[in-house]
């Protein structure tokens, strides 16, 4: 899978983890961007630094245990930075982080290995 692809992914989820979070405490999504952007910004600079330790060790970012990589630093790195910016860093925010960021991050890597190995054993199969 294309590098570019799986980043696009993973932001995709990161942004929809803080639109959620956002809208669960009636607070703006769309109608407040400065807001957004606020409660976004500490989890997109943790998954950028996340992606640019796994390119540089050379693993595949698509892969389940680079994915966990990247959702450990995503997490760990955005509730660092969200501590040092004033930002709350409550201990039920933190569990639904690891949680939620879990989910998206290192799901949709599960799930693309199973298609991969459902693919494999059908084309072994039919060989």
């Amino acid at each position: 899978m294309p590098r570019a692809l799986v980043l696009v992914i993973d932001l995709v989820s990161v942004l929809a983890f803080c639109m959620i979070g956002r809208r669960s405490h009636a607070e703006g999504v769309l109608t407040d961007l400065p807001g957004l952007a606020n409660t976004i910004w500490p989890f997109l600079v943790a998954l950028l630094v996340a992606h640019a330790v796994v390119l540089l060790t050379r693993g595949g970012a698509s892969r389940v245990l680079p994915g966990i990589v990247i959702w450990a630093i995503t997490v760990v790195g955005g509730l660092l930075l969200r501590a040092v910016s004033g930002q709350g860093t409550a201990v039920p925010f933190m569990i639904v982080t690891v949680l939620v960021l879990a989910l998206f991050l290192i799901g949709w890597r599960l799930i693309l290995a199973l298609i991969l190995r459902v693919r494999r054993r059908r084309a072994d199969a039919e060989s």
